[in-house]
């Protein structure tokens, strides 16, 4: 009973620290939105920071939608040199969405050939792949037959008139950043590539120049279990936990339907169906009784990283020859008499402090299957309060891919194409993102060197050929 009641009151602590910290994201890009339109509308004293009332949420709902429209005729890039697409990770949004908020916290703007993409928040890893492939390409998003039968949704969802980078191929291949699950988004995508998985166009894995993971969630995290997913299988989920009420509320929110809200928010599962509009009320029941939708099917997101999960992602997934590899790997623990322990209490944030504890005493059950031949609980213990350590340096389960660990940047110059370089730095799982006053000078370090890299070694022998110049 003691035990019952001592989760209850975990969970009633982290649902509370987990909605007040979405809460202070979405108020804080609703009033710079409400600030930037009282300002263009000649009305300055509004300026200050406000809680917005009906008609300001009114307005507020006016400029996400403008700022839709303006995402459905991007930027189109063209040609050399290759683009840095940023990918987002779970709970993310991209270009367009949550107003002016970025959530790379301003990175993009260090290059004026930057694409962030708007993905599916909490998608699985392999819808999320097919959007980013036709967010770039362009055209109407094809889930595929098989898969979108197996989990029961639509297999098209949003069309692209337009893609951001039509002219994307094997002469004109871009380079990749993902964040915590948007690493593995681009894997699965890049994997994709190579097996021609998408009707109409002739792809290969060198679309793909370089893929950098910073904090990547390549082979899965024990903070699923804590969150209510279950060692047993890595699919199903405990009766009462966090993702619980996360479900809930997803289901509500989808299911309401509420076009202005949504436009400035999408967890991403249109494709499923779930509005009012679609499913009635009794649709609704179904949905939280877990007859249906994506949870019921384990079409989203976390299967995909617990560390089963992400071990059966795994071993579909290469390392290619030709294209170059990096990995930030973040930590904010240390040991202290040989126990570890968070390395501050003041550096961690403090949605992520508690985790970073209970990650660094995870023990897996004595009831459950080990996920993997070899599995240690001491090498899960060092954390980022959302992602093991060992877990972001390079792809390890089932097959450790080939990789070498970086001090100084400097030190792997030249770079050598198929091989993981990655380097351990400190700063908790949201360090380098949405408030970039928190990583000081730590943010322009870390970007500017990615950056770098692409720009000036990352390259192939053979340089592509400049668009045209065969023409001439």
């Amino acid at each position: 009973m003691a035990r019952f009641i001592l989760s209850l009151v975990e969970l009633g602590v982290s649902a509370t620290v987990h909605l007040l910290f979405g809460f202070y994201v979405f108020s804080t890009a609703v009033a710079a939105d409400i600030s930037q339109a009282a300002a263009a509308s000649g009305f300055p004293f509004l300026r200050r920071p406000a809680t917005p009332g009906a008609a300001g949420l009114l307005d507020v709902a006016a400029a996400g939608e403008d700022d839709e429209r303006r995402g459905d005729a991007p930027l189109v890039l063209d040609g050399s040199p290759p683009p840095i697409v940023l990918v987002h990770g779970i709970f993310g949004f991209g270009k367009g969405r949550l107003g002016g908020l970025s959530y790379f916290a301003g990175a993009e703007k260090k290059d004026d050939r930057v694409l962030v993409p708007d993905l599916g928040s909490l998608t699985s890893i392999h819808d999320r792949a097919r959007e980013l492939f036709y967010y770039l390409k362009g055209g109407q998003v094809d889930y595929g037959p098989e898969h979108s039968q197996v989990y029961g949704h639509t297999r098209f969802g949003r069309i692209y008139d337009t893609g951001h980078y039509p002219v994307w191929d094997e002469q004109n291949p871009v380079h990749f950043v993902g964040h915590s699950a948007g690493a593995q988004v681009v894997r699965v995508l890049h994997q994709m590539l190579a097996d021609k998985a998408f009707p109409g166009h002739d792809t290969s894995e060198d679309w793909v120049l370089s893929l950098t993971s910073l904090s990547g969630a390549l082979n899965g995290t024990t903070r699923t279990y804590f969150d209510g997913m279950l060692a047993e299988d890595g699919r199903s989920m405990r009766s009462i936990c966090l993702l619980q009420l996360c479900r809930i509320g997803v289901i509500v929110y989808d299911w309401l339907d509420i076009p202005w809200l949504k436009n400035y928010y999408n967890f991403g599962f249109d494709h499923f169906e779930m509005s009012w509009r679609k499913v009635g009320f009794s649709g609704l029941v179904d949905l939280l009784l877990g007859n249906t939708g994506p949870f019921s099917s384990g079409d989203w997101i976390l299967p995909d990283l617990t560390i089963q999960g992400s071990l059966r992602l795994n071993s579909t997934l290469r390392t290619f020859p030709n294209t170059f590899y990096f990995s930030y790997a973040t930590k904010k623990t240390r040991k202290l008499f040989g126990i570890t322990v968070p390395s501050s209490v003041l550096g961690v944030h403090p949605m992520l402090f508690l985790r970073v504890l209970q990650m660094c005493m995870w023990r897996y059950p004595q009831s459950a299957p080990l996920p993997y031949k070899g599995y240690r609980d001491e090498d899960w213990e060092d954390n980022d309060g959302a992602l093991n350590t060992i877990s972001m340096t390079h792809p390890r389960i089932p097959v450790e891919h080939p990789n070498r660990f970086v001090l100084d940047d400097s030190d792997c110059h030249p770079l050598q194409p198929g091989i993981w370089y990655y380097k351990i730095i400190e700063g908790d799982h949201i360090l380098f993102i949405v408030n970039r006053e928190r990583a000081g000078v730590q943010f322009d370090l870390l970007y500017d060197g990615i950056f770098q890299r692409c720009r000036k070694h990352a390259f192939r022998k053979s340089p592509p050929t400049v668009p045209n110049e065969t023409s001439q």
